[in-house]
């Protein structure tokens, strides 16, 4: 499990955006960076907003290790088609991902908590790794015994997204079917991402 070694808020702030989207804005009452140079402004070159665009990406997703994101690059960009779509196609069938999506917890980090400690089904079967990849078709249940935690009731009463089409969720079961391998369009980004830019990074 990838340790997490800034705080979330932390992230938001550096970034300058409100990254997941949530309720509570950790940019609310601090509107600039982390640290003691923070608040003064720096002009940012072309490998600066590419190097940005990628920490967004790969903090969205549970600040992934670098070592995780760029084996994605890699399938990506071997795969047809556009690098850029295929990136986030890999990343949305993720199955912490999917689990999150699915609004049954309310951040990545407890998605993927929640399937590291076992919780998650995929088709029928126990699967308690995050990075596990859904396929079209494949049906995710939150498992039976864990239904009655505290992070899932909290997440079922606070619903602060929207289920994406890609994800045919039937909330009585807690379960879900992957529909799609979903385009960039698709997936519902709290804030602009740029993988275009992302590639243009690994690929300088």
């Amino acid at each position: 499990m990838t340790k997490r070694v800034e705080a979330k808020s932390k992230i938001c702030r550096r970034l300058g955006v409100n990254l997941w989207g949530r309720a509570k804005d950790p940019l609310a009452k601090k509107n600039y960076a982390p640290g003691m140079h923070g608040q003064k402004r720096k002009k940012v070159s072309d490998y600066g907003q590419q190097l940005m665009a990628k920490q967004r990406l790969k903090g969205y997703y549970a600040n992934m290790t670098e070592k995780q994101f760029r084996r994605a690059y890699e399938t990506a960009s071997k795969g047809k088609g556009d690098t850029a779509e295929n990136l986030i196609g890999l990343l949305e069938r993720r199955l912490d991902v999917v689990v999150f999506r699915m609004n049954v917890v309310q951040t990545m980090y407890q998605a993927r908590q929640f399937v590291n400690h076992g919780h998650v089904l995929v088709n029928g079967r126990r699967v308690s790794i995050p990075s596990y990849s859904v396929r079209e078709g494949d049906v995710v249940e939150v498992a039976e015994r864990s239904r009655d935690k505290l992070m899932v009731a909290e997440a079922l009463q606070n619903q602060e997204r929207d289920i994406p089409e890609y994800i045919e969720m039937d909330m009585k079961g807690l379960k879900a079917r992957f529909v799609r391998t979903p385009k960039l369009g698709d997936v519902p980004f709290p804030v602009q991402m740029e993988p275009n830019m992302v590639i243009e990074y690994y690929s300088r």
